[in-house]
């Protein structure tokens, strides 16, 4: 197995190396060989390259199975006129990652919001509102006088088919005891021709999947209902933006962003990544909770393991998810930001020692 490895900004270098560590250790649990490339990219690539998403990422990875991408500072880079290229929206884009899975669950031990919360979320994530990837050329947002934007929202056939279909195939693989629940969120009231696109693909798709309980909700309406009534959902599908939102709320209501895996996936590469952001904040003081990158790793390798047939990768996820849920459950060797005083070094060899002592 091949992985490119991509350390970003702020605390993505910190807990990219320790989640490589954690992957070290699984590849010689289940004796599978594991080839690490690593590339700068960020600030790091700025300084070296004058910008920050260099011209090779993209051939490096056509020759990797997978991709390990740290958070990133995009916020704070120059123009892209300076360098300041988005390495995480020019990965989806160029890539064709359609789809970002982000799964939110209540782990016992920690302090949840909602205990019973128990999701995915399916967001499209090549077009949208999202300025930087809805163009051929050229950006999405427009100032057409000073003062006054316009932002401009694509949403089209052909991608609204594709995250319906991705959302109705992880819905198929649930093990639920119940009729699983698919959710296809939208704010049609409004924008009705977007929406509407996206609606009547997520409609067509769900035809085919008769086994499958299909609902649509109003974006509005589904932060209530998963305040409120979180169990009606399993997997929520939707555009761009709201599922960003939605996502994040789903993540703080089962615990903590730092807790919740994000892979995105098109039809070949998968790259995992964290869903929570580059915390400048604690950059360098050791205190950086590594278990979103971890559990994103280990969707990448299940999802590596269905795709290739290779039941080892898909074991390895599974451990690797058992043992972090068992700390969280015992509530022992946490980052302060989950009410612990461990270190981000000291939490990822306890999961690390765990994983080697497994029968």
């Amino acid at each position: 197995m091949k992985i490119l490895a991509l350390r970003g900004d702020g605390i993505g270098p910190e807990i990219v190396d320790v989640t490589i560590k954690v992957l070290k250790t699984i590849s010689q649990k289940f004796n599978f060989n594991l080839d690490l490339i690593y590339s700068d990219i960020g600030f790091s690539s700025l300084k070296k390259n004058k910008t920050t998403f260099p011209n090779e990422i993209l051939k490096l990875c056509s020759e990797v199975d997978g991709i390990i991408l740290g958070p990133v500072d995009h916020n704070n880079y120059p123009p892209k006129s300076e360098g300041g290229l988005n390495p995480s929206g020019e990965l989806r884009t160029k890539l064709k990652l359609y789809s970002n899975i982000r799964p939110a669950k209540a782990f016992k031990g920690t302090n949840c919001i909602l205990d019973k919360i128990d999701l995915v979320i399916v967001r499209e994530n090549t077009e949208g509102f999202y300025a930087d990837r809805n163009m051929f050329s050229g950006n999405g947002e427009l100032e057409i006088e000073e003062g006054t934007g316009i932002s401009i929202r694509k949403i089209t056939k052909k991608a609204s088919e594709n995250i319906a279909k991705r959302g109705f195939e992880i819905a198929k693989l649930m093990n639920k005891n119940k009729k699983v629940n698919v959710h296809a969120i939208h704010k049609a009231n409004v924008l009705r021709l977007t929406d509407g696109i996206f609606l009547n693909a997520c409609r067509n798709i769900s035809k085919k999947y008769p086994e499958i309980n299909y609902h649509e909700m109003l974006v509005d309406a589904a932060t209530a209902h998963m305040v409120r009534n979180p169990e009606q959902f399993d997997v929520l599908i939707t555009t761009n933006m709201f599922g960003d939102i939605l996502s994040d709320l789903a993540s703080e209501l089962s615990g903590s962003l730092g807790l919740s895996g994000s892979l995105n996936v098109g039809d070949t590469i998968p790259m995992a990544q964290a869903q929570h952001g580059a915390a400048t904040d604690i950059m360098n003081k050791g205190i950086a909770n590594p278990i979103s990158l971890i559990f994103s790793t280990a969707m990448l390798l299940d999802w590596l393991g269905k795709q290739k047939g290779q039941e080892i990768y898909i074991k390895a996820n599974q451990l690797i998810f058992k043992v972090v849920e068992n700390i969280l459950e015992e509530n022992k060797f946490l980052t302060p930001d989950l009410g612990g005083n461990s270190s981000t070094v000291k939490l990822t060899d306890h999961i690390i020692e765990r994983i080697e002592n497994h029968e």
